[in-house]
């Protein structure tokens, strides 16, 4: 059950709340039953937390009742943002401007998710993963650590378009760490993306890339390799 808080204008807190004093909180935000939020953390207006989890009658994604949510010290959760109860955002992590992060989701520390884009139900994102605006990060995929996605790339995971026998497996996508992936690019289901790779805007990828091998086109094609100056150590 949700109560009316004093502790922001328009607070709505459910029961078993952790809620440190340190923690910055907007206008209308709604944090649901057993959520735990880490010190220092923002949550920005009409950010809802710990949502309950709500699937269609003919949804195959598992229906237990997830964990309640968990959000880091230092975390910034920003205006209009959706988590579903039982994801874990990391320390220092920021889930931008109306995006989504379902069930069973783990956004690593210092990763950001961009405004508007989808973290569907099991997916794990590492630390330090930059996820651009209006991205959608498919069911069971793995974003390893230093990974940057560019705005608008897709990740599938369902060959059968909703098509298949009881049982079927979805097999979302594999980032390894420090890889790229271009802005509109699409990478169809189980593929994977090799350490250091560079996807190219608008490729559609329909095979595992290489580590440091850079691909572009539909299908996307092998062209080169990331030069030893281009690699995340350079920058870091």
């Amino acid at each position: 059950m949700l109560r009316p808080s004093d502790r922001a204008p328009g607070l709505l807190l459910g029961e078993r709340v952790t809620l440190p004093p340190t923690v910055q909180i907007g206008g209308n935000v709604v944090i649901h039953e057993g959520t735990v939020i880490g010190g220092e953390a923002r949550i920005q207006d009409g950010a809802v937390i710990g949502k309950p989890l709500a699937l269609g009658l003919r949804s195959v994604a598992r229906r237990e009742e997830p964990a309640p949510a968990e959000i880091g010290a230092e975390a910034t959760i920003c205006a209009g943002a959706v988590v579903v109860e039982g994801a874990v955002i990391g320390a220092g992590a920021v889930i931008g401007d109306q995006a989504h992060v379902r069930e069973r989701a783990t956004i690593g520390a210092e990763s950001v998710v961009g405004r508007g884009s989808a973290v569907d139900n099991d997916v794990r994102v590492g630390a330090r993963v930059r996820i651009q605006t209006g991205c959608y990060l498919t069911a069971f995929s793995v974003v390893e650590d230093d990974v940057f996605v560019a705005p608008g790339v897709t990740l599938t995971n369902d060959d059968t378009m909703g098509r298949h026998e009881p049982g079927y497996q979805m097999r979302g996508a594999t980032l390894r760490r420090a890889c790229r992936v271009g802005a509109g690019a699409v990478l169809v289901p189980g593929v994977e993306v090799g350490e250091e790779a560079f996807v190219a805007a608008g490729a559609v990828v329909t095979r595992d890339v290489p580590a440091r091998a850079v691909v572009m086109g539909v299908p996307a094609r092998h062209v080169r390799n990331v030069g030893d100056e281009d690699l995340l150590e350079r920058f870091a």
